[in-house]
């Protein structure tokens, strides 16, 4: 048995993916909520950096839109170094080697896990051949700075899955890792 492991991030079209309410604008409609509420459905687990959680676990509890209820009672593994041993916001430290972390995580019972970053945590799981599902909804815009996913890395072969286009004009790319070189 291994979980099917996905991640989604917003990509802007020249390939930043850092901080994305800054350039998203108004290509984030009702359809990319129901699709991503869709994707997050079979969703049991959380990995997540500790920046991203940081920032998540100060704003996300008292919300009470659909994302928040969600993510609110799932369970989050969290990376990061420097982590106390107990965590709130249903949240566990993850002790060790994140990527030995994950893989023993997908081989336990249970549903879909979702890594919902940082970009260092979905770069690295992804590589290591770990995230079965990469999604990158690109927003039609032009970033002009920031952090891409893959700046960096040696050269990945890809394989696409599934390919979208939203009334909002966004490109829904999804892709898993090819294994065959």
């Amino acid at each position: 048995m291994s979980r099917t492991t996905t991640a989604h991030l917003f990509h802007s079209v020249d390939g930043v993916v850092e901080h994305p309410h800054l350039w998203q604008f108004d290509a984030f409609g009702p359809e990319d909520g129901q699709r991503m509420n869709e994707a997050l459905a079979p969703v049991t687990d959380t990995v997540i950096g500790r920046k991203l959680w940081e920032e998540w676990s100060e704003y996300w509890p008292g919300a009470d839109d659909p994302f928040g209820q969600w993510v609110n009672p799932i369970h989050k593994h969290v990376i990061g170094s420097s982590l106390p041993s107990e965590l709130p916001w249903n949240s566990t430290p993850v002790v060790g080697d994140p990527i030995e972390h994950v893989r023993s995580l997908r081989e336990q019972e249970g549903g879909t896990i979702a890594v919902l970053g940082g970009i260092e945590t979905v770069r690295s799981l992804f590589l290591a051949g770990l995230i079965d599902v990469l999604t990158l909804t690109t927003h039609p815009v032009v970033a002009g700075e920031g952090r891409r996913l893959f700046d960096g890395v040696p050269t990945a072969r890809l394989r696409l899955l599934e390919v979208r286009q939203t009334s909002s004009g966004n490109a829904v790319l999804t892709y898993g890792l090819r294994t065959d070189g």
